[in-house]
């Protein structure tokens, strides 16, 4: 392999790894001043202008922390929990388009780590896998809360990736692609999937919310019932591991909601920026939008939790696979019919 295509590649996965993770650690400061704004207050304003080094101090704060282990037979376990729900976090991020390319030193370079023709097949695949961090971290810390929250975000994961899965399907049918960067492109301008697949879209944002173990669907951690939940005892950098991978997941759904139903990194007139303004500063641009639409979902996100009570478990149950999944099944019937019919309509010239 060339060497030139070896560093533009490790450039952009370090580059990549260290949006998620500065995204993921200001995430904390927003969402305190975002329940501030929401609760009439002021939110963190003490370490630096705005509290913008609050992550910092955070972040310091737990890493001189005291580390204690419970009294578990299987301490490689109670290791490996946090480090499975951190990676797969980071790992996600891979196959995202952050934008189309910029042309640099005579090269086009493609602002993505990996161009996988089965991208989205990739992330539901990683994402899977995170749930084996929670469920083994609960199971090795040898507590009752924690197991309980464990087996509480794993059967609740498990029952909303099936919604998720669904729903994909039918705007599947419509882009006939599993690549992120495809179904990217096909939403130039304003022809956003969302448009065409407005149920799929409340379905797969309801999805992620579980998926992410946000408010309300945050019982595998609630307080009142669980202490900390799966992380009870966890305390140091493997809590912080744990409540870095939830608000990394948030990023990473947030980026890929806005890729797959509000056209990604394209915005009205990029192609006249394109023209006039020359392809790296259209695709700047481009990757503003992407940044705009996915803050927007990470707001949503933290709205939410100072809004709405978290459910019941017979609730979130009910939800996942007595609605959803249903609306998911009647909204790939009803997408296949259209796409038949409009290929019936065509072969006869009408």
């Amino acid at each position: 392999m060339d060497s030139t295509i070896i560093i533009e590649k490790s450039v952009i996965i370090v580059a990549v790894f260290a949006l998620t993770m500065l995204m993921a650690m200001y995430s904390t400061w927003a969402e305190r001043k975002v329940a501030a704004w929401l609760q009439d207050r002021v939110g963190p304003n003490r370490a630096g202008p705005f509290g913008l080094f609050q992550p910092l101090a955070d972040g310091l704060k737990l890493f001189s922390k005291e580390e204690f282990e419970p009294n578990t037979p299987n301490r490689f376990l109670f290791f490996v929990g946090p480090a499975i729900a951190m990676s797969t976090a980071l790992m996600t991020s891979a196959v995202i388009p952050w934008g189309d390319r910029l042309h640099l030193f005579g090269r086009d370079i493609l602002l993505q780590a990996t161009d996988l023709n089965i991208g989205l097949l990739y992330f539901f695949g990683v994402v899977s896998v995170g749930v084996y961090g929670i469920m083994i971290g609960g199971w090795a810390s040898n507590n009752k809360f924690s197991l309980i929250g464990a087996i509480r975000a794993a059967s609740q994961m498990v029952s909303y990736e099936v919604a998720m899965g669904l729903s994909i399907i039918a705007l599947l049918m419509m882009t006939g692609t599993l690549s992120l960067r495809e179904i990217s492109a096909q939403q130039a301008g304003m022809n956003w999937n969302v448009f065409y697949q407005p149920l799929s879209f409340i379905i797969f944002l309801i999805c992620a919310f579980a998926e992410t173990n946000r408010t309300p669907f945050d019982l595998a951690e609630c307080e009142t019932e669980l202490i900390g939940g799966y992380h009870t005892e966890y305390s140091s950098m493997k809590m912080g591991f744990y409540l870095f991978a939830e608000y990394a997941n948030m990023f990473i759904s947030s980026t890929i909601l806005a890729v797959l139903f509000f056209g990604g990194y394209n915005y009205p007139g990029m192609s006249w920026a394109v023209e006039n303004w020359g392809v790296n500063i259209a695709n700047v641009i481009g990757f503003g939008a992407l940044f705009i639409k996915l803050c927007g979902f990470i707001f949503f996100y933290m709205w939410v939790r100072w809004t709405i009570p978290r459910f019941r478990y017979d609730q979130l149950m009910h939800l996942g696979w007595r609605i959803l999944i249903p609306l998911s099944i009647i909204n790939i019937m009803i997408t296949g019919i259209v796409i038949l019919r409009s290929e019936i309509a065509t072969y006869l010239g009408f």
